[in-house]
This record gives C-alpha cells, structure tokens and sequence, in this order.
C-alpha cells in the first residue's frame, strides 16, 4: 500500500512540474510577458492589480507614464490584460493603426460589451456614417431647433427665483442630463417626442444602464458574459420599452416615402429621417433603427452630460471666469445673432470647454482598440490578437512637455494660442483633435458627433451666462471627481446656487 501511495505521489509529482513548466514556457512566449507591469503580474496576484484598476486607475496609469514614457506597459484588468500607450509617436502609431489590425469597434464593443448587451445588430454601424456626414453637413439649418430647446428647457428645469437676488440651488447633473436629452433629442427625433418625458427618461436610463451592465459583464471571463448579460437585460429593456415609441415614427414615415418619394412637404429635417433612408437602402429592419436611436442618444447624453457639468463646476469655483465670458457672448450676438457662425466666433468659451476637458473628460484612457490579429510596432513590440490597448488621456493631458503648468486650470490657454490668425489657429479649437488631446479620440475614428455637441455646449453655456449667476455655496470649492475604474466623472450630487440675472439677457 505505502509502495502505491508513493507511486501516486510520484506520478503527481510529475504531472504537476509538466503542467509548471508548459504553464511557464507558454507564458514566456507571450509576447504581453516581456511588457512591464504596473502592479502584479504572476497568476493569481495580478487579480490585485485588477483590484486596484477599478479603485485607482489614474494612479496606476501615473506610475506607468512616469516609469514607461514613451513606451508601452501593461496593467490587470478582472477580465485579462490592458496594455497602455504612453507619448506622442507611440498615441499617434496607435490613431494611423488600420482596422485589421487593431480595430477600433471591437475595442469600443468589448469595453461596453454592446454585443452582450444590444446583441449581434450593434456590428453594422452605419449610424456613424449618418451623424458624420448628414447630421455635420447641416448643423446650420438645425442650429435654430437646438437653440429654442435649450432656451425651453433651461426655463423648465432652472426657473427664475420668486425674488430678484435669491439663490436657488440645483442639483446639477440630473438637470444637466434632461437638458442634453432635449436638445439632442430636437434633432434626433424632432419636436413633439424630444418633450416627451416617457421617452426622455428611456433615453437617459439607457446612457446610465450600458456603464452599469457593461461594467458587472467585464466582471466575468468570456465564456460567463452571454449567461451574465441575460441576467441583467438593462440595455434589452430600455429597447423594449422604446420600439413602441419610435416604430410607429418610423412606419408613418416610410409610409410618406413610399407615397412622394424622397422629398414630400415638411419632410422631417432630423436624424431619424436619416437613419430611416440609410436603413432602407441596406433593407435593414426597424428594430435595428431603434438601436441606432439609442446609440446616438448614448453618445449624446452621456459625453456632453460629463463635459458641461466639468465645465459647469469650473464656472461656479473660478466666478470671475462669468464676466469676460458673460462679455464674448453679449458682443457677438449683439453683432451676428445666435447661429452656428456665431458660436463659433467665441474663442473663449471654445477654450473654456477645452481646458475643462483636458483636465478632465470622462475618460481616463481612450482610443480603445482591440487587436485583431497578431501585431508588431513601430518599435518591434509584439502585441497578440485578442489584447485591449488604449491611449492614456489623463497623462496625455497633462504631459510637462507639452503643456505648461498643466496641472493649472487656464480657461483661455487655447484663445490665447489662436490669437494672430496663424495657419495653426485652427489646431486648438475645442474640436480639433491631436496626440495632446483625444478626449474625442483622433484620427478617423474620431467622434464623429463632437461637431453638433461642441454647438451644443457651448449653446447652453452662452445661454447660461447671459441668462444666470452661479456659485457654490462654499466659494471655489469644486467638488471631487468620481473615478471609478478608467471613468472620470462629474459629482452626480453636487449643487451649485443659480441666481436669475435680471438685465441683458435674451431668452
């Protein structure tokens, strides 16, 4: 019995140092071996490195940009390895990379899992294509609908106080929020459904639904996604819950197309329409344009919900910021009106909006991608089919050498740069992107949106200042930002005081 047990031992033995040193030779050969790591990376004790993405990821990519700058390192994820580029030359490899080999859809997909959450119809994408070139093209002729929203729900949502020098506080975001879904949602959908609140509140729910359902899947290995997903149908809901309101739209416009062709009398000038002919020359079914609804309502909201309440925050913390600003805005409209051109003469508050998000935009890492196949760097790095990589944007934002005092918040560092008319002017516009500043990516993939939502912004800024006072009620105190893995988010419950300004202020 002792001989046999200790034969069993022995063969276990065995069997155990074959299994290390496969184990071991395997990961030697991965080429994410030789990347240096930002916290653990033996098995098992990189789960504490993936702990401490969720809790610390601007720690973790400031340790990286200050050990690797200009190379690449890599940092634990629950669900395996992100590899982080650092610097100019490398952030710009990773922008001109092609689609076949690291693509930036399925970067985008599995950061959000949209296939587990929207399902197999998120792979056609000609959504983008609609908001890059038919919603860009007529930005002009849709500017007067987006301004009377955005005068219309300021009125709604910050109404004027019973007494001329009384403060009312408002909690932000959640106001913020139904502000965007209007505005937006006049040149998503038009007028009368953009007011509708059952259709707003879809609208809003799914923003917030894709971060919570997306970030409790990234929780579980590949094959558990599908059955997780299931388990938590958020997204799938708000679907449900939209088709009866947009379908009908859809089929009583189509029912105009088919009966007049492409043009008919007060044909709607919205995306919708858009969406509703791009699907019908690919003989795409209305469910997959709702999804597309819900799409662009997601990068709406949600992007310019961030970016107004950071710059909201920095408004009410550096108050002598209303005034030259508050300036700008009255000078140009006294001269040209509200429009698109005339928004786009305020240099200030483009620059306002700018450094905002420079210090902070949503997003401590963009330019996701995925690698599609096996692929070597400039450098001669190897990086193997299946792995994440991502910009990081807080470093990028902040590098030393780039910007100066980039820790400093300066509203007007980019009017200043555009100030003589230089070839470069154009360069630091707030929708102008670059190695130095990707908060909305760069390159082709860019935002394709970021044209309508800097109008947007800065719309409901130009308004807010002519229109409002607004401060904290401890004077530039602004509030923490809330990190929560690689987000970058604005307090969803901070208040800042709003006083009604009584003269000069056209609604």
């Amino acid at each position: 019995m002792a001989s046999a047990s200790s034969t069993s031992w022995q063969l276990f033995a065995a069997a155990a140092a074959v299994f290390l040193v496969a184990y071991v030779l395997k990961r030697r050969s991965n080429p994410l071996y030789s990347l240096p790591t930002i916290g653990p990376s033996a098995p098992l004790l990189s789960y504490l490195g993936a702990f401490r993405y969720v809790v610390d990821t601007e720690g973790m990519l400031r340790e990286g940009y200050k050990k690797f700058y200009g190379t690449l390192f890599k940092m634990s994820m629950l669900d395996g390895w992100l590899v982080v580029f650092t610097g100019p030359k490398l952030i710009d490899e990773l922008r001109r990379s092609s689609d076949d080999e690291l693509s930036a859809v399925e970067g985008t997909t599995q950061v959000l899992q949209l296939r587990h959450t929207l399902g197999p119809g998120i792979d056609d994408q000609f959504h983008v294509a609609v908001v890059r070139d038919k919603l860009t093209r007529n930005l002009t002729a849709v500017y007067p609908d987006v301004l009377d929203e955005v005068c219309a729900a300021f009125r709604e949502y910050i109404p004027a106080p019973a007494q001329e020098d009384e403060w009312v506080p408002v909690t932000v975001w959640p106001v913020v929020q139904k502000i965007i879904a209007r505005a937006s949602n006049r040149v998503i959908v038009g007028l009368p459904r953009c007011r509708d609140q059952k259709y707003l509140d879809v609208a809003i729910n799914f923003t917030n639904d894709v971060f919570v359902s997306s970030f409790i899947i990234n929780l579980f290995p590949d094959f558990l996604k599908p059955l997780i997903a299931k388990a938590i149908p958020m997204v799938a809901k708000n679907k449900k819950v939209l088709m009866p309101m947009v379908v009908p739209m859809l089929r009583e416009r189509q029912r105009m197309l088919d009966a007049h062709g492409s043009d008919w009398e007060e044909k709607p000038r919205d995306l919708l329409q858009w969406l509703l002919e791009e699907a019908q020359a690919k003989g795409t079914p209305f469910d997959n344009v709702v999804e597309k609804v819900l799409l662009v309502n997601f990068g709406a909201i949600h992007t310019s919900s961030g970016a107004f309440t950071h710059a909201l925050y920095n408004l009410a913390a550096y108050t002598q910021y209303i005034a030259p600003l508050r300036e700008e805005v009255e000078s140009v409209v006294a001269k040209e009106g509200w429009s698109k051109a005339s928004i786009g003469k305020m240099r200030k508050l483009d620059s306002f909006f700018k450094e905002s998000m420079r210090l902070a935009d949503g997003n401590l890492l963009n330019l996701f991608r995925k690698a599609v196949k096996d692929v070597t760097l400039s450098d001669g790095t190897r990086i193997p089919k299946g792995t994440l990589v991502a910009a990081a944007a807080i470093t990028a934002h902040s590098d030393d050498t780039r910007y100066a005092e980039p820790g400093v918040f300066d509203p007007f560092r980019f009017a200043r740069l555009r100030e003589g008319g230089s070839a470069e002017a154009t360069k630091h516009q707030l929708v102008n992107t670059s190695v130095d500043f990707i908060t909305f990516g760069h390159g082709r993939h860019a935002c394709p949106g970021r044209f309508f939502a800097a109008n947007e912004l800065k719309t409901m800024m130009a308004h807010l200042v002519l229109n409002y006072d607004v401060k904290f009620a401890e004077e530039g105190k602004r509030p923490a930002n809330v990190r929560f893995g690689p987000a970058d988010l604005p307090s969803h419950t901070a208040q800042v005081l709003f006083r009604k300004r009584r003269c000069g202020a056209p609604s």
